[in-house]
């Protein structure tokens, strides 16, 4: 009973507490695991819808890019629609968005054709993902918890479950029917969580001014100004960058590294990225417990440490094992990173703020892949992820430089 009630506190259904914030953050958590969820079934199918358009590697690669054009594009956007229509809306919507588009690539015959269609994908995702984080900031300062990180362990949650339900119905279900049904079961979740999130206004912190932009414009004033505000809003981004970076290093490379480099089999290489996820999703869970404890600039500057101890030992390890537990070990130190990260962006400046931090963030998500490539190519696959290290590295001395700038929203 008591580890039931942790987790149910943990997302929101806890026995103490405003029901009305209790709801909206199970609503906000399920907009999270839908975003994880929906995306992950997604990326387990696109070996079929390759072969499906008949689109060569380096077609399908240029196809791909429509996600990201998309979503950085609609993550600039999406902070100006949360200041002018509301977060709950826009997130809302956004869902609805993610689900319907998912559903569109398995119909198109061509790269051109499927470029387009994840072009309106990555717009929702992109969305999704300024929207939600923008509600989950709000939600924070009411709530006077760090609970940031249980946000993100949803979306991290999301993204095993549709991974894994991916791979089990691949076999026997078509990539049309397979996301035809995430479709539905997204909508579904968009339909239920919705109607909380449209019901409920972004909650306003204790104690906050009763107009809203005017009291978060005397943080941005007691911080040093505008200037102040944007700097910090660009600090926190770049290390949101530095750790996406190695997200994305370790989903494209890990278990080419371990085939490769180390000789090991394609079963044993294939978990590399599952063992940094889970250890990733692990930490996300822990992450409330460990800010309440330690704070948001430790976290940073520990998780940033860690994360760079862990990537040297999986880079330069001599056996596959030890290469896991350093792949691990990096999860742990870069679970907590991006939601701080973000979760503090949105406190200073809003919306707009989670949207400059998460365009920067996803910047580096999308940079790691490319960069192992091409530094691979001139020196080595160890090498290059020990790029890896070095960055997680610099955000925790940035973090330690900045560490009274970043502090906790409550």
């Amino acid at each position: 009973m008591p580890a039931i009630n942790k987790l149910r506190t943990m997302f929101g259904a806890g026995p103490r507490g405003d029901p009305g914030l209790r709801r909206l953050r199970v609503a906000i958590s399920a907009f999270f695991a839908l975003d994880g969820f929906v995306f992950a079934g997604w990326v387990v199918r696109i070996p079929d819808v390759k072969e499906q358009t008949g689109a060569s590697s380096s077609a399908l690669g240029l196809a791909l890019l429509g996600v990201s054009a998309g979503a950085v594009v609609t993550m600039v956007l999406a902070g100006r629609l949360c200041q002018r229509f509301g977060s709950h809306p826009v997130t809302v919507a956004a869902g609805v968005l993610l689900a319907l588009s998912v559903a569109l690539p398995p119909h198109t015959h061509s790269a051109p054709a499927l470029g387009g269609v994840l072009l309106v994908f990555g717009t929702g995702f992109g969305a999704v993902n300024v929207a939600a984080n923008s509600a989950a900031v709000d939600l924070v300062a009411a709530l006077r918890r760090p609970v940031m990180p249980s946000f993100h362990a949803a979306f991290s949650l999301g993204g095993m479950l549709g991974a894994g339900v991916g791979g089990l119905v691949a076999g026997w279900l078509s990539a049309a029917w397979h996301l035809a049904l995430l479709c539905v079961v997204g909508l579904a979740i968009a339909g239920v969580a919705g109607r909380t999130l449209l019901r409920q206004p972004p909650p306003r912190p204790r104690g906050a001014a009763a107009v809203e932009p005017r009291g978060r414009g005397r943080m941005a004033a007691g911080a040093g100004g505008r200037g102040c505000a944007r700097w910090l809003v660009g600090v926190v981004g770049f290390i949101a960058l530095c750790t996406a970076y190695g997200e994305g290093a370790l989903a494209d490379w890990s278990a080419l590294h371990l085939k490769e480099t180390l000789g090991a089999g394609a079963g044993v290489a294939a978990s590399g990225y599952s063992v940094f996820a889970l250890a990733m999703t692990v930490g996300r869970l822990a992450g409330s417990a460990v800010l309440a404890r330690v704070g948001q600039g430790r976290t940073l500057v520990a998780g940033g440490s860690m994360a760079a101890v862990g990537m040297l030992l999986g880079s330069w390890a001599p056996t596959v094992w030890l290469a896991l537990v350093g792949f691990a070990v990096t999860g742990l130190g870069l679970a907590n990173i991006f939601p701080v990260a973000i979760g503090q962006a949105g406190a200073v400046a809003g919306p707009r703020g989670v949207a400059a931090a998460s365009t920067l963030g996803y910047g580096g998500l999308l940079a790691g892949p490319v960069a192992i490539g091409f530094i691979a190519e001139w020196v080595s696959l160890a090498a290059a992820l020990t790029t890896v290290a070095v960055l997680s590295a610099g955000a925790a001395v940035i973090a330690y430089a900045t560490r009274r700038a970043v502090r906790s929203p409550a």
